[in-house]
């Protein structure tokens, strides 16, 4: 038997201050998603942008229904759309932002599992990793330069 030991590296910015300016851009308009958010089951709002390599800025947030399976998460719904209007463009940036209407969310909130493998199926799609940047409502912003920095054993269609 051998170990086998897995690193990841982000990168941490105190403030939307800190970004730079194309990815605070992005990261406001995360901001505004996540106020267009229907969460009235959770009262967890989460709101998306992806800049794609057309200089197209597509968003998304998260739509729940009572059916909890049958709602949709912000970075799915934003990967899905854009993916329907510009099939031939590559997602370059991720920006993520998320906040519940209990407790104000100071840390950064990263993309759930279903969200990952979304991201890592397009990753792949384009052979072109995704900068995914992912925040609370207030606080740290995490960077990562890859999905696989998230998920660095992903389920793709080469074991199929």
């Amino acid at each position: 038997m051998k170990e086998i030991k897995i690193e990841s590296s982000l990168y941490v910015f105190e403030s939307l201050d800190e970004l730079p300016k194309e990815v605070s851009i992005l990261m406001n308009k995360a901001v505004e998603a996540r106020e267009k958010a229907y969460a009235p089951y959770s009262n967890f709002y989460v709101g998306a942008a992806l800049l794609l390599d057309n200089d197209e800025i597509i968003t998304g947030s998260n739509q729940e229904n009572a059916s909890y399976p049958s709602g949709l998460c912000a970075e799915r719904t934003a990967i899905y759309y854009a993916h329907s209007q510009f099939p031939e463009a590559k997602i370059v940036r991720m920006a993520i932002t998320a906040g519940s209407k209990k407790n104000q969310t100071a840390s950064p909130i990263p993309p759930c599992g279903a969200c990952r493998q979304a991201i890592a199926e397009y990753e792949v799609k384009q052979a072109l990793p995704i900068e995914i940047y992912f925040m609370g409502e207030i606080g740290n912003i995490a960077k990562s330069n890859s999905l696989a920095n998230l998920l660095p054993f992903i389920f793709d269609k080469s074991v199929l």
